[in-house]
């Protein structure tokens, strides 16, 4: 029997995503392919619902905070500004020293 060949198959399972394939041993090529079930994210709608409104809770708060933010940057750059300016009151006169004004 000269002309038979010989049929090996190996089935492998994708470590990455979990699919199922099934491998020609001879030549290397994929005969088939077989995705991985997909997980469900929540068991019921209830559960599901629940999920959104606690984003939608974060999303309100993560507002809240950012408005609150907004309204003490201005004291915020005010301050800093009285500090910058106090510092530049206390730098001393002059140009600054330069090392290669040394040489």
């Amino acid at each position: 029997m000269a002309g038979k060949r010989s049929n090996s198959v190996v089935d492998s399972v994708c470590p990455d995503c979990g699919a199922s394939l099934r491998i020609d041993a001879e030549t290397g090529a994929i005969l088939s392919h077989t995705p991985a079930p997909r997980k469900r994210t929540f068991e019921d709608l209830e559960t599901a619902a629940k999920a959104m409104r606690e984003q939608d809770d974060r999303k309100e708060s993560i507002f809240r905070q950012s408005v609150e933010a907004e309204k003490n940057k201005s004291d915020l750059l005010e301050k800093r500004f009285a500090e910058a300016l106090r510092k530049a009151k206390d730098a001393p006169e002059g140009k600054p020293f330069r090392e290669f004004d040394l040489d």
